[in-house]
């Protein structure tokens, strides 16, 4: 069981670097954003659905993060899951409810993430 606990954590750690990257970027320059996510309509992002991204963005690493350093944490547990369920949501209705997003690696990458950990939490919970 630790060994699993130290893969998920080191995991964890890995996917809020990888956020907080994204942050620095949609700060740096909202491109980003019409160029890898909303290829659908690239028209609708502007600089400040960017930056409200990115926050969005920095906030759930922040999260994920602290749920890395502290993983015994059960409610950190279920908040950290909560970030990958609602980022689930949130590609999957741009995806097939908005159509901005286009299924593209830089939309399938996250759906992927967020389901492995919503698949990975499910099983967790059952053992806690």
């Amino acid at each position: 069981m630790t060994r699993f606990l130290n893969v998920l954590r080191s995991w964890l750690m890995m996917v809020a670097v990888i956020g907080m990257g994204n942050t620095v970027q949609s700060f740096r320059d909202h491109s980003f954003l019409s160029e890898k996510l909303y290829t659908g309509m690239p028209e609708f992002v502007n600089g400040l659905q960017a930056r409200t991204f990115g926050i969005w963005t920095l906030l759930s690493s922040i999260i994920r993060c602290a749920c890395a350093i502290d993983i015994h944490n059960r409610v950190l547990y279920h908040i950290t899951l909560w970030t990958f369920m609602l980022a689930l949501g949130y590609f999957l209705s741009e995806a097939f409810i908005y159509k901005t997003a286009m299924l593209t690696i830089g939309v399938v990458t996250p759906l992927m993430v967020a389901k492995g950990q919503e698949e990975v939490g499910t099983r967790q919970k059952k053992r806690i």
